[in-house]
């Protein structure tokens, strides 16, 4: 997911900024929880293991641009069902950090709204999971219903903040919203796929069960809450 350069000029930019600052902010207070509940090695390489995974979903897995932005596969809920929600914002962060540094330099200027764009609905979809997820449930039983709902509401956030910056960055003019309303339509796919992504990995995890109690895992994946 990428926002195209230009789509917000130079004197609105600052707005990304003060948006990926809340968001890091934010990040910052997961990643604490977290350490404190696990420790800095699980920390660390969970961190580690999701910065890589979404450097591989940006680079490898299918993307094209369409309107206003770019069709990726992210598996943001994925992210979040394995390694939990610090470990994933993290990935989300410097995954994209890195993708931009190494191989897509004219994304930088951009990085403040992209990086908005992907965390604030992880968030949203961390805080759904605990509407949604009863106490007593790991995450390896979840059902297709859970899982879509997770999925929607992280895809739906991207959407709905691609469509704010670029209305934002251009106005409401009739080709920018029929730009934006192609990019919503095309990540329809996403939404059918990523759960069906999230119920096969999460259906491997339960048939291997060896993961308990490992450091590289979200604790919630096998224990209940």
């Amino acid at each position: 997911m990428h926002i195209e350069p230009g789509l917000v000029d130079s004197g609105k930019i600052w707005l990304s900024y003060v948006t990926a600052a809340g968001a890091g902010g934010y990040t910052l207070k997961l990643a604490w929880d977290t350490l404190r509940e696990r420790g800095p090695v699980s920390l660390v390489a969970r961190g580690l293991a999701t910065t890589a995974l979404v450097f591989a979903f940006f680079e490898v897995l299918p993307h094209y641009p369409v309107g206003v932005s770019e069709v990726h596969l992210i598996l943001g809920s994925t992210l979040f069902l394995i390694f939990g929600a610090a470990p994933a914002a993290i990935g989300l962060t410097f995954g994209l950090l890195v993708q931009g540094l190494f191989f897509a330099p004219f994304d930088l200027p951009q990085f403040g709204m992209n990086v908005t764009t992907l965390l604030v609905p992880l968030f949203a979809l961390t805080a759904l999971a605990r509407r949604i997820i009863a106490p007593n449930t790991a995450y390896v039983e979840l059902k297709y219903r859970q899982a879509l709902a997770l999925s929607t509401a992280y895809q739906a956030g991207i959407v709905g903040w691609v469509a704010f910056w670029a209305f934002y960055g251009q106005g409401f003019s009739t080709e920018n919203a029929a730009a934006i309303t192609s990019f919503g339509g095309a990540y329809m796919l996403v939404i059918i796929v990523e759960p069906l992504v999230d119920l096969a990995v999460l259906a491997v995890a339960k048939l291997l069960n060896r993961g308990k109690g490992s450091a590289l895992l979200e604790r919630r994946l096998y224990e209940p809450a």
